[in-house]
Parts: structure tokens; sequence; C-alpha cells
């Protein structure tokens, strides 16, 4: 499983031979310039919650692609209604796609679209893939329900939003962490704006100090688990 940052909340995986595309914010994101959105390959797009810093470049890279967007009912026929292929679900339920299963689970914070349309309630993403088990978290307070994910499934990597302001931050992370019983974390949701900046050597130390191991990639960057 390789996993790649594309800036903000954005990520691509690489999964059994397929590609993953999740939150697809990139061309309004002055940090991910050099990222060329008609470059990125994409079988599914997952969508953890209808706000624009999280589904700007969803209908451009679906249409391109033909991808199936993934995510609660009412994203899911948002796209449906502009011709994209889509596969909805809601919280609690799971799939099992070609590239492995994918389990739609709590998250606390607002959704709507850029318009005010109602974009359901948001989510995060368990995957299960090529022996690998990844959480997505989506933007998300902490909460009590992240310990109900170890409960299912032995986790190799969480994804956390750590900017604050708008999500957790590093601290409550940390305490997110030991609810998810995975001690590797990859930061997300922090550094594109004002409101979400925070001082990375500070993030990886307090990690380092709490016996995690907190990475912070570069945009473009990959990891392979």
């Amino acid at each position: 499983m390789k996993i790649t940052f594309y800036g903000h909340a954005c990520l691509g995986i690489e999964v059994s031979g397929k590609h993953i595309l999740v939150d697809p914010f990139i061309t309004g994101n002055p940090k991910a310039s050099h990222i060329d959105i008609n470059s990125i390959k994409a079988d599914y797009i997952l969508v953890t919650h209808a706000h624009n810093d999280h589904v700007l470049d969803v209908e451009v890279i679906g249409k391109r692609t033909n991808a199936v967007v993934v995510s609660n009912y009412e994203i899911a026929m948002h796209y449906a209604a502009k011709g994209l292929k889509y596969h909805p679900m809601n919280h609690g339920g799971s799939w099992d796609f070609d590239f492995g299963n994918v389990k739609y689970v709590n998250a606390i914070h607002t959704s709507s679209f850029a318009d005010g349309t109602y974009g359901g309630n948001p989510g995060g993403f368990v995957i299960e893939g090529e022996h690998k088990n990844i959480y997505i978290a989506g933007d998300t307070a902490l909460t009590f329900d992240m310990k109900l994910i170890p409960m299912r499934t032995k986790l190799d990597l969480a994804i956390l939003p750590i900017g604050d302001n708008f999500t957790m931050d590093i601290d409550d992370a940390i305490v997110a962490s030991d609810f998810l019983d995975c001690d590797k974390v990859l930061g997300y949701h922090y550094d594109t704006f004002g409101f979400i900046e925070i001082n990375h050597e500070e993030a990886i130390k307090k990690f380092f100090d709490a016996g995690k191991d907190l990475m912070l990639l570069d945009i473009g960057q990959s990891i392979d688990l």
C-alpha cells in the first residue's frame, strides 16, 4: 500500500492495483501548485464530508477518470446528479470493493457544500487492503468513538488532522492514537492557511515524547506500508 500526500487533507492511495483519491482539494491550495491534477489517477474518490477544502476537485477528476465517488448518501447523490459514478455509504456500514474493505465511521464536524447545500453527516474511513489497515479520520474532534475501531481492526497507520481550530490539535491527536491503539500517525489538515498552522518540530517532539511516530510529509511525498 502506497500513500501519497497531495496537501491539506488530500491523499492518493495505491492498493491492489487500484488508485484511491481522498478529499481532493488541490487547485485551490497554493501550497500544492506543483501538483498536476490531470496526471492523478483515480479509480475511486473517497469523500469524508462536503466542505469545499475537501471536494473542490471531485467533479473535474471524477469526470476525467470515471472514478466512483464513495461517501455518505447525501454526497454520493450530489455527485450522481452531476453524472459521476457513485457508491453511497453511511455510518457503521462497510463494503468489499475490488481493492479491499471500506468502513464509514463517525466524525465530529460539520458538512455542507460551498453553496450551503446539506452534505449529510461527516465521517472517516477504515480501509483494509493488501493485509494493511489504515484509518482516515477526516475532519474531526477527539471522540470516544475512536475506541471502537481497534475492537474490530488492528491498525497499521492512523491519518489524523492536527491543525487545531477546526479539528483536533496535536495533544488531542496523541490521545486519539491511544484510543486507536496505533502509535504510527500521519498528520494532515495543517498549514494550509493561517488558522491551522503548526510548529512541526514541536509536534514531532510531542509525539516522540509520548513514544509515538508522527510523520509530516511534503506535498507530493509518498510512503509505503
